[in-house]
């Protein structure tokens, strides 16, 4: 019976897949891709070969402990034009499929709205036609919505193709820990924990405003609709708008001394007004990111009294933020965000 399919298409080890094609003789290897390559300097892991992944590295991990976990690992620094180029390359064959929607996600991942009576066999020709233009493969999740596609796509890696659709949802998902799905980390899960939720299934049954009163009104009944696997099924292919631009700066030495800080908070919202400028969209909240030593993070923000792009204005906010951070510990790293204003095609 022909119908209307998400899938996922989320390339495999992206970064490390697209080193191992440059240098073959990294294949079977355990490699990490971050900063620039040197595991002796601070900065966090882009991305592991699953060969690296097995002795413990992962994503978002400092660059040391991974070095540490997997001593004999090929450390190599980010290629973003090499990732941008191949990426391009894969998202113009996926849009080879005729009558199919693409949404990109980001590099390595796009959303694929189409309509069909055997969305595995159009699955398996979008991984065929990747492999054999880009040499990368790629799994692919087929859901009745992006959720349901998202998480399908783990179930299928590596090089796999699965389908998740509401009838199999609480078969597969209801005895999982609530982490399990798309949306929700560790901190949010320990939170539905406190409040009783430990499974899928649990937090499906749970009343969205017993949720709310935890996690916010807005929030908490989105976590139950998430565990009962419902979500949007609509796939764009408008063009990506950034809800932000950011600067941040990792320290090889910690900064000690808070007028360095408050320095380095003005520098990087000098260069985030820039950012905010060649956008040519006024700015409307300013965060502020700070990782203290050894990697203990914290955010602030400050709402902005009207949409602005001027330098001095957003430098303020960022101080402002800056106060609301009472701990005078080391800083290993610090951040500065200019949120936009949300448009239509945000959403």
């Amino acid at each position: 019976m022909t119908a209307a399919w998400v899938l996922h298409i989320d390339l495999d080890q992206f970064l490390a897949a697209v080193e191992v094609l440059r240098h073959p003789e990294l294949k079977g290897l355990p490699v990490v891709i971050g900063g620039d390559g040197d595991p002796t300097k601070r900065g966090v892991v882009s991305t592991a070969s699953y060969e690296a992944r097995e002795l413990g590295v992962h994503s978002g991990q400092p660059l040391r402990t991974a070095a540490k976990r997997a001593p004999d690992a090929i450390f190599l620094p980010v290629d973003k034009d090499t990732y941008e180029e191949v990426s391009e390359r894969v998202m113009a064959t996926l849009r080879t499929i005729e009558g199919s929607v693409v949404e990109v996600l980001g590099w390595d991942e796009a959303f694929m709205g189409i309509t069909t009576d055997d969305p595995e066999a159009v699955a398996r020709e979008i991984a065929r036609r990747v492999k054999e233009r880009t040499e990368l493969d790629c799994s692919v999740g087929i859901g009745q919505n992006k959720l349901q596609a998202k998480i399908a796509t783990g179930f299928g890696k590596p090089a796999g193709v699965y389908r998740i659709t509401n009838d199999t949802w609480y078969p597969l998902l209801g005895d999982r820990p609530t982490e399990a799905l798309w949306g929700i980390g560790s901190k949010t899960a320990k939170k539905l924990a406190n409040l009783g939720f430990h499974t899928v299934r649990e937090l499906a049954a749970a009343d969205p405003k017993v949720v709310a009163a935890e996690l916010g009104p807005t929030t908490g009944p989105f976590m139950v609709l998430l565990a009962r696997g419902r979500g949007s099924a609509e796939v764009t292919d408008s063009p990506w708008i950034a809800r932000s631009r950011s600067r941040e700066t990792t320290y090889q030495n910690n900064l000690t001394e808070w007028s360095e800080v408050r320095a380095e908070i003005l520098r990087l919202a000098a260069l985030v007004s820039e950012d905010v400028r060649a956008e040519q969209r006024p700015a409307v909240r300013v965060v502020v990111k700070i990782r203290y030593a050894p990697f203990i993070t914290k955010t602030h923000g400050e709402a902005l009294d009207e949409p602005t792009a001027e330098p001095a204005t957003i430098a303020a906010a960022a101080l402002t933020a800056l106060d609301w951070f009472t701990e005078r510990r080391p800083v290993r790293l610090l951040g500065v965000r200019a949120e936009f204003p949300e448009v239509e095609e945000d959403r």
